[in-house]
């Protein structure tokens, strides 16, 4: 685990801290796919936009690809057609898909969630998703803090294509080391929760974890540091 120096004294004793991705460790689905369909839908989006991942998703559907390629297509997509959308009609249609899809979550990460807020656990999510959509969905679980891509405005309050911060957003450890910093938080008896390689450097800096329906990626790399590996199939949950 590695160790980060706590500069905030103040505040009483420091609480244990968890952290958890959200797509596929979460919510049963990708925030960012639902969205991009549900831009299309509303028209905000081309319908033609799906040309640009559909092969990747046949391929992950047919498993001749990885979920990789059709995330990273998906992400491509949303980033060519969001230039333009006024912030509130994107935010309309992100409120009503979180409304529908709020409850679509995996059992074992739920349930987690609630344990550690019951012991007193400072909860975060960490996510490649918008923030504006994760701060909705996150509020059904009670998370304290959200972290997600942040896009920028322009002045008339409509999307410019650009991501802000992104050089904090993509590396996880690097939310974690902020997060300590700005809260009275200890690493001591630590959580993370993740289901990609994206995840890996977020689980490197807990004492505990735990790899969720992990793809093979996380799965090798969790072998040989000998992390817990839980899947949830249907209904049943087991550990490997």
């Amino acid at each position: 685990m590695t160790m980060i120096k706590n500069t905030k004294t103040v505040g009483g004793p420091k609480r244990k801290v968890a952290f958890f991705d959200v797509d596929g460790t979460i919510f049963r689905s990708s925030l960012l796919i639902e969205l991009v369909y549900a831009l299309m839908k509303q028209g905000l989006f081309p319908k033609t936009a799906e040309r640009i991942f559909i092969n990747e998703k046949r391929d992950w559907n047919n498993r001749q690809g990885s979920y990789e390629d059709y995330i990273m297509a998906v992400v491509k997509t949303f980033m060519k057609h969001i230039r333009g959308v006024p912030y509130k009609d994107f935010m309309n249609v992100g409120e009503k898909l979180v409304g529908f899809e709020k409850d679509k979550n995996y059992n074992y990460t739920k349930e987690l969630i609630l344990k550690l807020k019951k012991k007193g656990y400072f909860i975060v999510a960490i996510s490649q998703s918008p923030k504006g959509i994760l701060d909705k969905f996150c509020k059904n679980l009670n998370f304290d803090k959200v972290y997600g891509r942040m896009y920028e405005l322009g002045p008339d309050d409509e999307f410019t294509g650009q991501v802000m911060d992104e050089h904090l957003i993509e590396n996880k450890a690097n939310i974690i080391k902020r997060v300590i910093e700005k809260e009275n938080l200890t690493l001591k008896d630590s959580y993370a929760c993740g289901d990609t390689e994206g995840d890996i450097s977020m689980l490197e800096m807990v004492d505990r974890p735990i790899c969720f329906n992990p793809n093979q990626k996380l799965f090798r790399y969790a072998k040989i540091n000998k992390w817990p590996v839980v899947v949830e199939r249907k209904d049943v949950i087991y550990e490997i």
